[in-house]
């Protein structure tokens, strides 16, 4: 059984703004356990969310990813096989969803959680349900994705969906949410901010690219502070909006949320 992939974490300044967002635009439901000076928890019935405030030394933006695995203990022995320079840490208690974190040959940072640990609570610890908007893949540019690739698919037994495509994007799945692994060139930045290597955007599939723009626009007219970033607007931006569309064929529709965090959707 491939591990599953259901977990998101973000950084924001305003992580109660960014929870709303998400909860607003797309239909996600938090945790009537949540603690109300935690974190922002919620689901889209699969995919679960946390939305953790920044604190100091901290890089506001998507941040990590986490799997859930049937066994924690062998999980980390794969690791270690692929490669014996990878490094675990046991998480703190009061961690909604992480048993342990670790991270990738290139560094990046990965939670780890399994069903019957004991931090494992709020979203993390309720059944799945069904909802038309959902999380359906997520992006991490890396600079080496073959790499990368083989380490998720023999660590994790996610199942590459095809070879790499024109622009060397590999496509591992757990079934139901993909993994794009994108290479990272300082190249690709020409024309706009050069974005380091790691996490690069989240992808959602919804029933009506039309309907989500309608709510959008209704959800920004109401209130204002959960209006999205603008994204595409003077030269720089749209440069990196060219980048964005040229590098994932999945979505078909860009935007940003509150932080700037890099969203595309399409339709089911």
């Amino acid at each position: 059984m491939p591990a599953k992939i259901n977990h998101l974490a973000i950084i924001s300044d305003q992580y109660t703004l960014q929870g709303k967002f998400y909860q607003s635009v797309f239909g996600t439901k938090t945790s009537p356990t949540s603690p109300p000076d935690g974190p922002i928890c919620f689901s889209d019935g699969y995919v679960g969310f946390n939305i953790n405030s920044r604190k100091s030394g901290r890089n506001a933006g998507f941040d990590h990813f986490g799997f859930d695995v049937d066994d924690l203990e062998d999980t980390i022995e794969r690791i270690k096989r692929f490669d014996p320079g990878l490094l675990m840490l046991k998480r703190p208690g009061n961690r909604q969803y992480a048993g342990y974190s670790g991270h990738d040959p290139d560094g990046n940072v990965f939670d780890l959680s399994q069903a019957n640990i004991e931090n494992r609570r709020d979203v993390y610890a309720e059944g799945e349900w069904s909802q038309e908007r959902t999380v359906n893949h997520f992006a991490l540019r890396t600079v080496h994705p073959e790499k990368i690739a083989d380490f998720y698919v023999d660590v994790f037994d996610l199942s590459p969906t095809n070879q790499p495509d024109r622009n060397g994007n590999h496509y591992l799945t757990d079934g139901r949410v993909t993994m794009v692994i994108m290479p990272w060139k300082i190249t690709d930045y020409a024309g706009t901010g050069i974005g380091r290597p790691g996490l690069d955007h989240i992808g959602f599939q919804v029933e009506s690219i039309a309907a989500v723009k309608a709510d959008i626009e209704r959800i920004s007219a109401a209130n204002p502070h959960l209006a999205p970033r603008s994204f595409g607007v003077g030269k720089e931006s749209k440069a990196r909006l060219a980048l964005a569309k040229a590098s994932c064929p999945i979505g078909a529709y860009h935007f940003a949320d509150l932080d700037g965090v890099l969203i595309d959707i399409c339709e089911a």
